[in-house]
């Protein structure tokens, strides 16, 4: 009987705490071990992964899965918590119950960080940074605490509004984004239609005038040609020019008008059209305009 309390055996998914008259030691290695009667004591603790839910469906009662989120709206948020003892003698003897610890502390992390993100991000994308926030800040605060156990990892489960109604409310709100989202990629699309058509229109515009700013530098290089010819054929006849320019002018200005001129003999001859009169035009005559009447 002696003997047969004098060994224990620890397998490989656990390990041992040695009391020997109340001082503590770790036992890590696997198989059989001698311990003293009456003198040490043994006890075991599983080194696997456990978990526990937090949130509604945990307890069946709400109020711990129920969460507010930045933009004050109410979910229930489920998560599943995961971890394993990593020092098995704290975890008997630093804490009176390190799990409930444990569990305390994601409570608060979990409140923390949902109530930083806004509804949208808690149902749909934020899901996965949502997760990985609560996570890190566990860790940070369990090495904090030093009780032996080790977060493994919390998910996620189960997020939605709390009412039917809430739900309907949301599900409405996905779809408006949904159309809004097909909207705008409607309208990216009738952009990138326009717009090639519109600088195809543009360009079109922009050579019509540089043509027709070429028409008018060559019109104006034109004129200032025949102005260069007619000032030589001034400096040359000047006379003859003034009186060319002037008929030239009135037939311009009045192409309806009846010329009447008179000789130095007396003699009245009348021209029409206007044209004709320019056969006069350097003759020395008195020439009288009137209307078309006469």
């Amino acid at each position: 009987m002696l003997v047969s309390g004098s060994f224990y055996s620890i397998r490989e998914e656990e390990q041992a705490v040695v009391c020997t008259f109340g001082s503590p030691q770790a036992v890590t290695t696997p198989g059989l071990h001698f311990k003293i009667p009456f003198i040490q004591t043994v006890e075991k603790v599983s080194t696997t992964i456990n978990g526990f839910s937090i949130g509604y469906n945990s307890t069946g009662a709400g109020e711990e899965a129920m969460m507010i989120t930045s933009d004050y709206n109410f979910l229930h948020v489920d998560f599943y918590a995961e971890y394993r003892v990593t020092d098995p003698v704290k975890a008997l003897y630093a804490s009176e119950d390190p799990v409930e610890i444990l569990k305390n502390i994601a409570q608060n992390c979990i409140r923390t960080t949902i109530g930083s993100y806004t509804v949208d991000s808690v149902l749909t994308t934020g899901k996965n940074e949502i997760q990985s926030n609560i996570k890190q800040m566990i860790i940070d605060k369990l090495e904090a605490y030093d009780i032996g156990i080790q977060l493994v990892n919390i998910t996620i489960q189960d997020a939605e509004p709390p009412t039917e109604e809430v739900s309907m409310a949301f599900k409405e709100v996905e779809t408006a984004k949904q159309g809004k989202e097909t909207s705008v990629n409607n309208a990216n699309k009738y952009r990138n239609e326009m717009i090639p058509a519109a600088e195809a229109e543009a360009d079109r515009i922009i050579q019509e005038a540089e043509a027709e700013k070429q028409e008018r530098i060559n019109e104006a290089n034109g004129q200032v040609a025949r102005f260069n010819a007619l000032y030589e054929e001034y400096i040359n006849y000047p006379e003859v020019t003034k009186k060319r320019m002037f008929y030239e002018a009135m037939e311009a200005v009045l192409p309806g008008l009846k010329v009447i001129i008179q000789s130095s003999d007396g003699e009245m001859t009348t021209l029409l059209p206007l044209e004709s009169f320019f056969d006069f035009a350097y003759g020395d005559t008195d020439t009288v305009f009137e209307n078309g009447e006469g």
